[in-house]
């Protein structure tokens, strides 16, 4: 990305503090029913203004020519927000600076919206054109010399159209990594573009309703992250970095978060219940937890999985990453449409930062995650989903007065949050003894459970897992239970009990996909149980 040219100079105009559906442009397929319903719901739900409501006239299918997008929906929409007065186009003198001559330079110097959110039936990605007029730029890396792109990733550059940007190869992202909200601006040349989609039209529909739910209660659950286990000098560690990153974030707020280090993504054996935020790579396809008919999404939950095609449909609901996670709830994601290169992908540590920090919304945190615009990525969720807003204080104050169930996460990240501070453990096992919430709480007595097997109390965990079991556990939730009961039992000598809770767990689960793992440990244990009972006979 070092070697990638191109970068415009933008002033910046502090227009915007907060988010409202009077910034944010809605975009349907006028060909398209469904494409216009999931446009008026989503208007509806955010108050956005009826008279920046916009359809036109595209192909249905998710692939679009360059010359398409060009003269049905990039130029049109540039020209139908300058009718709107909307935004305006100016000449602006950009200063001198490092050698570079004073320069003028034609874009958006006045803007009323920030967000544009496309619909259902927007094609996702523009086809690559071995005819584009443009000249080689050796500068740019061989392999990264084509002009297919993700439709909204070229729409983000909309306010530089009278620049005439590159189309070939990435074009640097000047507020990556931005802290500064107010700075995503069109005014300082980029607009903020995701997607209401999916593999059906109510899937997408759908997105916003779940996210204005969760503003209300905040985004609870668990966090689970799935690293390879490079190297440090490995080339592809990057990925590993980013992944372990947000994972450290996440555990130091107080999520209950599960990080994977082996090469191979999390097995389909694995117990993954309570899914609030997910980010791994790298496998082509969907697959373990994820591929199984349920997966134990929360309200507003966050998925990612790193791979150069986890985009490249999202109208299946079986295929690649995007679509299935919409299909079994996720909320919100972003995934590459074609190749985009490790480099060139979302940086999710950057992400979670600014999203979880409460200050950005969904969209301004994801745009500021990308390194490159005009490339590969596609953001797909309501760009105002903001579940982080409230402070954590006052959000566990409003579900204790509620007397909300989702108080037992609150009371977990309190827990994890000291722990990540460095409280001793001891000091957090009284706090979970002797609230009354954790009584009723599968959630906090399996914590409860973990934390006194942390401190080599064996016994004492294994009642707690036990009691959990009674407190209504969610199904991925029990199967971990089982299992962490049976591998107590085993080292306590309880080998009779340890078959006992297997047997349960394969009667409860009959399809769990660890099944024959658990049937040799039952006969293994049976064998022993065996052995034992002929040598104390002889």
């Amino acid at each position: 990305m070092k070697r990638v040219i191109g970068i415009f100079i933008f002033v910046f105009v502090p227009l915007f503090v907060r988010a409202g559906g009077d910034e944010v442009v809605v975009v349907y397929n006028s060909n398209l029913p469904e494409s216009k319903m999931v446009a008026e719901h989503y208007a509806q739900v955010r108050h956005v203004p009826a008279t920046q409501i916009f359809g036109f006239d595209l192909t249905t299918n998710e692939v679009m020519s360059r010359l398409d997008f060009r003269d049905n929906l990039q130029r049109p929409l540039a020209k139908k927000l300058g009718k709107a007065g909307l935004w305006k186009f100016g000449d602006v003198v950009v200063p001198a600076t490092n050698g570079r001559p004073e320069q003028i330079e034609n874009r958006v110097v006045m803007s009323k919206i920030r967000y544009a959110v496309l619909c259902y039936g927007v094609p996702l990605k523009i086809a690559p054109d071995s005819d584009l007029p443009e000249p080689v730029d050796n500068s740019i890396p061989p392999e990264m010399r084509r002009n297919e792109a993700a439709v909204d990733s070229d729409l983000a550059l909309l306010p530089a159209l009278n620049m005439r940007p590159r189309l070939t190869g990435p074009l640097p992202n000047w507020v990556y990594g931005q802290t500064n909200p107010a700075m995503i601006s069109p005014t300082n040349g980029i607009l903020i573009v995701t997607r209401l989609d999916g593999p059906a039209a109510e899937i997408a529909n759908h997105l916003v309703d779940k996210s204005v739910a969760t503003e209300a209660t905040g985004l609870w659950g668990r966090a689970y992250f799935d690293a390879r286990g490079l190297p440090k000098d490995d080339k592809y560690y990057l990925g590993d970095e980013w992944i372990l990153g947000a994972a450290t974030l996440c555990r130091q707020i107080g999520f209950e978060t599960t990080v994977d280090t082996n090469a191979a993504t999390f097995p389909a054996d694995f117990p993954m219940s309570h899914i609030a935020i997910y980010a791994g790579w790298y496998d082509g396809n969907v697959s373990g937890p994820f591929a199984l008919p349920k997966v134990e999404f929360m309200p507003g939950a966050f998925a990612y999985h790193l791979h150069s095609s986890s985009a490249a449909s999202i109208r299946t609901a079986n295929e690649f990453w995007v679509g299935p996670f919409l299909a079994k709830g996720a909320t919100c994601t972003m995934g590459e449409v074609y190749e985009p290169y490790l480099a060139a992908t979302p940086n999710i540590a950057v992400f979670l930062a600014r999203w979880i920090a409460g200050d950005m919304t969904f969209g301004e945190a994801a745009i500021a995650a990308q390194p490159a615009l005009s490339w590969q990525t596609t953001i797909i969720g309501d760009p105002l989903y903001k579940p982080f807003g409230k402070e954590p204080a006052q959000l566990h104050a409003q579900l204790v007065r509620d007397n909300n169930p989702l108080v037992e996460w609150s009371h977990l990240r309190i827990v994890n949050g000291a722990i990540a501070r460095g409280a001793p453990l001891a000091q957090v096992t009284r706090y979970l003894e002797n609230i009354p919430a954790r009584t009723n709480s599968a959630v906090l007595t399996e914590k409860l459970g973990d934390l006194y097997a942390e401190q080599h109390m064996s016994e004492s965990a294994t009642e707690m897992y036990q009691r959990a079991l009674t407190l209504n556990p969610s199904p991925e939730q029990k199967i971990r239970l089982r299992l962490e009961i049976g591998n107590f039992l085993i080292e306590q000598n309880h080998k009779a009990d340890a078959i006992d809770d297997y047997k349960k767990l394969l009667a409860e689960t009959p399809d769990y996909p660890g099944k024959n793992s658990v049937q040799k440990k039952i006969a293994a244990l049976e064998q022993k149980d065996s052995a034992t009972n002929s040598a104390a006979r002889n």
